[in-house]
């Protein structure tokens, strides 16, 4: 089940960033995105546990998928596409106009979810990432 995050989640998805995410966010970051008024989160859950979340910022008409993330033993399983058709769906009730996102490049699981969806790579940020040190693919899609 896919829902949107209440302020309660926050410890759990905490605790997520710290498994998926050599860079997490902390409590409190994760909490003021959720307190913002641009970004919006979602959580799926499976057997009442959260397993998964993303957030997305609306700005002007345009999108940002700013995390998605799966506890490892949960992938695999479609849940990623749970969560996209979730933002779709959002975004499409918002009108957002485009969506635009970074990933890893060696993210190849992320980055053929995003193709699947209808995104297409525009860019490279040469040494975008830390931890380690990795390029990030800028990817777009025009109209949702």
């Amino acid at each position: 089940m896919v829902r949107e995050m209440e302020a309660e989640d926050v410890l759990t998805i905490t605790g997520i960033e710290q498994v998926c995410f050599p860079d997490p966010w902390s409590y409190e970051s994760i909490m003021e995105s959720l307190n913002n008024n641009l970004d919006t989160w979602f959580v799926v859950e499976m057997k009442a546990e959260i397993v998964g979340y993303c957030v997305f910022r609306i700005i002007a008409g345009e999108g940002e998928l700013l995390r998605i993330a799966l506890l490892p033993k949960w992938r695999g399983r479609g849940l990623s596409k749970k969560l996209m058709d979730q933002v779709v769906f959002y975004s499409r009730r918002w009108e957002v106009s485009s969506m635009f996102l970074e990933v890893r490049s060696s993210n190849e699981c992320a980055v053929n979810l995003y193709r699947s969806y209808g995104f297409l790579e525009n860019g490279i940020r040469k040494n975008y990432y830390q931890n380690p040190c990795e390029d990030a693919i800028l990817m777009t899609i025009p109209v949702i």
